[in-house]
């Protein structure tokens, strides 16, 4: 390198620090074993078990910080991406490895078309009281 300071001084940001591209956080994976249930309504929610994920070393930062934002309050595929301001492909890969080492897990909201009517649950609760 020569030392005109062009050297790899093209790669940080003086006010943003380092870059760390996102794939390095996935090491290098763009999919994982659960991903074909993680839309961006999924919903995560921390075991039980989890409740001190840092103590798994071979978790991530952001594996953690994912776990303690689920902890509270389940969170969307979407809400944990812009909580945690990363692509949502990077997140769907590491609540994959989560799902996996059984830290969370995803469940999907009932679709508004099939949840039952209003006036079929009042004749329900009416023909209930009948008996």
């Amino acid at each position: 390198m020569s030392g005109d300071g062009q050297g790899t001084s093209h790669w940080f940001d003086d006010d943003a620090g380092p870059v760390v591209r996102p794939y390095a956080m996935t090491r290098g994976r763009t999919t994982s074993p659960a991903q074909h249930r993680l839309d961006l309504i999924a919903v995560v929610v921390a075991e039980p078990r989890a409740d001190d994920p840092e103590a798994d070393h071979s978790l991530s930062p952001e594996h953690v910080d994912i776990v303690e934002l689920c902890r509270g309050t389940p969170q969307s595929v979407a809400e944990l991406a812009a909580g945690l301001d990363l692509p949502v492909g990077v997140v769907r890969v590491l609540i994959g490895d989560l799902v996996h080492e059984e830290m969370v897990h995803v469940t999907r909201p009932v679709p508004p078309a099939e949840l039952p009517d209003e006036s079929i649950l009042r004749d329900v609760i009416d023909g209930l009281r009948a008996l």
